[in-house]
């Protein structure tokens, strides 16, 4: 089963993929989505980091030190950054961070890679600018996003003709221009919500 949500604070989903285990769907992969197997109910106390790894050895050395700690690898892969942990010792704590600092440091590490990717887009919007490949003067004048010549002097059917025909195709380069900003400014707002949480549990 898949499941398709969002979160920007690791511990609401915790909780929230400790219900879905309650209710019997396991955490098997994140690709997409959350995808859950259906089996026993249990009550699991599921854990999360956010850690990217250059170097496959070096993220076996990240799983196999937390499953000595007593708690098993769900989800994540070296360059995913999202990790999940269930913990199978019962004798291990109910943690995998050692203090609130290290617990913290998690959302500052998603919040520079919301800022990163924010920056990563911005060279492409200039470039975008400085060719004319997007008009700019769409996303705040909608009629620019209509090629028809002298579509806004016609009246009558032979306006609406040509308005309903190429209303589609104005919708699609409307969506098309406006992803690189909408993106950037989707980074900037998760990575400023990602470092106010770092900043509310670095306390």
């Amino acid at each position: 089963m898949y499941k398709f949500k969002f979160f920007i604070d690791f511990e609401k989903e915790e909780k929230w993929l400790e219900q879905m285990a309650n209710d019997g769907y396991h955490l098997q992969n994140i690709l997409f989505g959350y995808q859950f197997q259906k089996g026993v109910p249990e009550t699991a106390t599921i854990k999360m980091d956010f850690r990217k790894f250059n170097k496959k050895e070096d993220f076996i050395d990240y799983c196999t030190m937390f499953e000595d700690s007593g708690w098993k690898h769900l989800a994540g892969t070296k360059s995913s950054g999202f990790q999940y942990f269930k913990k199978i010792d019962d004798t291990a704590g109910d943690e995998i961070f050692s203090d609130n600092h290290s617990k913290a440091a998690r959302y500052k590490r998603v919040a520079n890679m919301f800022f990163e990717s924010a920056i990563s887009f911005i060279p492409l919007l200039v470039v975008f600018y400085l060719t004319d490949i997007m008009n700019f003067k769409a996303l705040i004048n909608p009629k620019e996003l209509y090629f028809t010549p002298g579509l806004w002097d016609k009246t009558g059917a032979s306006f609406w003709f040509s308005f309903l025909f190429e209303t589609p195709f104005a919708l699609m380069r409307g969506l098309a221009w406006s992803f690189v900003p909408l993106a950037i400014i989707s980074y900037l707002f998760f990575g400023y919500k990602s470092n106010q949480l770092y900043l509310q549990n670095n306390k």
